[in-house]
């Protein structure tokens, strides 16, 4: 296969745009994702080029059917880590009314942090949890945050429009996952195994954001 030759010059959406049709090409169909599944799949490989993720994604049913319906309706996302944070495009958000949050480096964070011995991010996800029950959770580092996080939906204080669990790392990271995985009352997109991190958590929401987007601002064929 001829390597294609983008110009220096080339504009950052040529390169996107490229890079989308050498994974379409790679992957060719029938893929293991259905229509709404693989945009987002396909942005992971994007975000890493590793195609591998081919094997280690899993949707729960409703998952992306859920991310559209709380994202068009402006629902809050929370994050593990700044770095999840600063991935999440303002350009796809705004529009949407979504506000985004990481509590990480928050006074009470620290504060309840230092009272119960748990890790900041662990700490973090209950500060969230009391603020915004129905979010969008984003977890792309932690996995004390997303082993939290069970915990509340176990208990009842809060109810995930959506998890994204993607914690990436050698302790915990694996377990978290297949708990998340295991508990099929949430919605929920995660990275079986090992691999994960922020950019993937990040670049798996800024597809359905973009999916949503697109739906929201959709002429009404009624309208035309």
């Amino acid at each position: 296969m001829p390597v294609p030759v983008i110009p220096l010059n080339a504009a950052g959406l040529d390169i996107e745009n490229e890079s989308m049709r050498i994974i379409d090409a790679e992957v060719p169909e029938p893929r293991p994702f259905d229509e709404t599944q693989w945009p987002v799949v396909r942005r992971m490989i994007h975000a890493s080029a590793d195609f591998e993720l081919m094997d280690l994604v899993r949707f729960h049913p409703l998952a992306v059917a859920a991310a559209l319906k709380a994202l068009q309706s402006g629902c809050a996302v929370i994050t593990d880590t700044r770095m999840a944070l600063a991935g999440l495009s303002a350009r796809l958000y705004d529009p949407l009314g979504c506000q985004r949050y990481c509590l990480i480096n928050d006074p009470r964070t620290l504060e309840r942090a230092n009272v119960s011995g748990s890790t900041r991010a662990a700490a973090a996800v209950d500060v969230a949890a009391a603020e915004h029950r129905d979010a969008i959770w984003v977890v792309g580092n932690a996995p004390t945050a997303l082993l939290r996080l069970l915990e509340l939906v176990d208990a009842g204080r809060v109810v995930p429009a959506l998890v994204i669990g993607m914690p990436v790392g050698f302790v915990q990271a694996a377990e978290s996952k297949q708990a998340l995985l295991e508990n099929e009352s949430i919605a929920s997109i995660l990275v079986r195994g090992r691999k994960g991190g922020s950019a993937l958590a990040a670049a798996a929401l800024n597809a359905l954001a973009g999916m949503a987007l697109q739906a929201a601002t959709k002429p009404d064929p009624e309208d035309a």
